[in-house]
């Protein structure tokens, strides 16, 4: 959604990293580049070429890449592909933009278009390939993707039957941020279903341990409302399964009829009971005047024993508390309808050209493969992907660990944030604008129908 107000929690996710990076002395052939550096960005780290044999010499050859993310977050980036520039000899240009999403579309209309973009919607990457000046992913690329991620993922690098753009990084969105030693104190255990977790809410209301069960907020700006279409898409995606939902998202059903108006209720039995919110903030209202930022934070002093909210939101915790198993403040998995179904709601990253030459194809089958994975891993903090060989231990953070098991689950059915493939009038504006009538008081039909109403004829 080109030019729309993007949701800041969904920024950050898509950045990839908090700024660290990692310096390289980029030996020809050192040791391999599976050796771990540390996280603290002074470390070096020595590189095996013999992965980057196959793509040749690149000398004295150019590859341009064009993304949102912009300083610091992009220096993992950057860090990312110099064993493919040493190992090649080709110069990886990377430019950050904040205007990205509209910047590239004008460069791509006007036939200026980078070698490569980073694109972090579907939606947009449908209307980069619309502009004609896209093209499609080598058949090396194709089949890299075929061996790294599921057939969701390639699913939203194609557009009209045509595969174009291999996934990069990932976010998770269906989790619950919880204190395990509040868990653990009061005997809760992990829900595995989403009957558990109503059963587990209304036993924390019974007991009487914590003011409320669940915290929340919404406020984010221009963008208020966004967590709520988040936690109905979660639903959508339990409840109705990802056929149901990937029709919805495309307006195949409509927005006001019998499983959207049912998932919506049943958010409602969590975010409109006073019995369940909002720990440590106030009434239902406070819902919606308060920022998504702070919501969490009541887990902390334990007026609140849940929140959810995607993988990204560890950063929002103070630095003096330890976000793991056995830390302050951790997350579970926002359980499906029984035990054995995953359901994933997310989004990511896709790499889209806009060059055939072989250097441009050369990176592009760099970037996905489990090699550049595996070296991003490394170079990066908050960076998950959804390649099936990244080595998790190469993940900084328990948190990022979590994701990434999640996302390699064999088990595990991923779907892209739905508002964000809808069209702008839906997506980044009725849907969140609606969310935040309904959380102050307005009904779900009426809800539900004015977003059905404002859907483009």
């Amino acid at each position: 959604m080109s030019g729309q107000p993007t949701r800041p929690a969904f920024r950050v996710a898509l950045a990839g990293t908090l700024g660290v990076g990692l310096a390289f002395s980029l030996a020809a052939c050192g040791s391999s580049n599976d050796s771990k550096s540390g996280s603290s960005g002074a470390s070096a780290q020595a590189i095996d070429c013999s992965p980057y044999t196959k793509y040749g010499d690149l000398k004295g050859k150019t590859v341009t890449v064009f993304a949102g993310i912009v300083t610091p977050e992009d220096q993992a980036y950057k860090d990312s592909y110099k064993p493919f520039e040493n190992c090649t000899g080709v110069t990886v240009k990377y430019e950050g933009d904040k205007s990205f999403e509209t910047q590239v579309l004008v460069r791509a209309q006007a036939g200026n278009p980078p070698d490569i973009a980073i694109v972090p919607q579907p939606g947009l990457l449908q209307q980069l390939v619309a502009t004609g000046k896209a093209v499609p992913a080598p058949e090396e690329v194709s089949a890299n993707v075929d061996k790294f991620w599921s057939k969701d993922w390639k699913g939203y690098g194609t557009v009209n039957g045509k595969f174009y753009a291999a996934p990069s990084g990932a976010s998770i969105k269906s989790l619950v941020w919880y204190s395990p030693t509040f868990f653990k104190d009061n005997g809760y255990q992990i829900p595995k279903t989403l009957d558990e977790l109503k059963a587990l809410t209304d036993k924390m209301v019974a007991d009487k341990k914590v003011p409320k069960p669940w915290c929340a907020g919404i406020s984010s700006g221009e963008a208020t409302g966004w967590p709520i279409t988040d936690w109905m898409e979660d639903f959508m995606l339990r409840l109705y399964g990802p056929e149901t939902y990937d029709k919805w998202v495309k307006h195949q059903i409509p927005f006001n009829g019998p499983e959207s108006t049912a998932a919506l209720d049943a958010v409602g039995q969590y975010l409109k009971n006073p019995d369940y919110v909002n720990g440590g903030l106030g009434d239902v209202k406070s819902i919606a005047t308060t920022t998504f930022q702070d919501a969490g934070l009541p887990i902390l002093d334990d007026q609140c024993a849940m929140h959810r909210q995607a993988s990204f939101y560890a950063a929002n915790f103070p630095k003096d508390k330890k976000v793991a198993e056995d830390g302050d403040v951790f997350a579970f998995y926002l359980p499906g309808k029984d035990a054995s179904s995953k359901p994933l709601l997310g989004g990511g990253e896709f790499n889209l050209a806009f060059a055939d030459r072989p250097e441009v194809k050369a990176f592009q089958q760099y970037l996905s493969t489990d090699t550049w994975a595996n070296v991003k891993a490394s170079v990066s903090q908050g960076w998950v992907s959804a390649n099936k060989g990244l080595d998790i231990s190469k993940l900084g953070s328990p948190i990022d660990k979590l994701a990434a098991t999640l996302l390699q689950d064999p088990a595990a059915v991923f779907r892209f944030d739905g508002s964000d493939q809808m069209p702008a009038a839906i997506g980044s504006n009725a849907f969140w604008k609606q969310a935040t009538n309904w959380i102050t008081g307005q009904d779900t039909k009426t809800t539900v129908d004015n977003i059905e109403k404002a859907w483009p004829k």
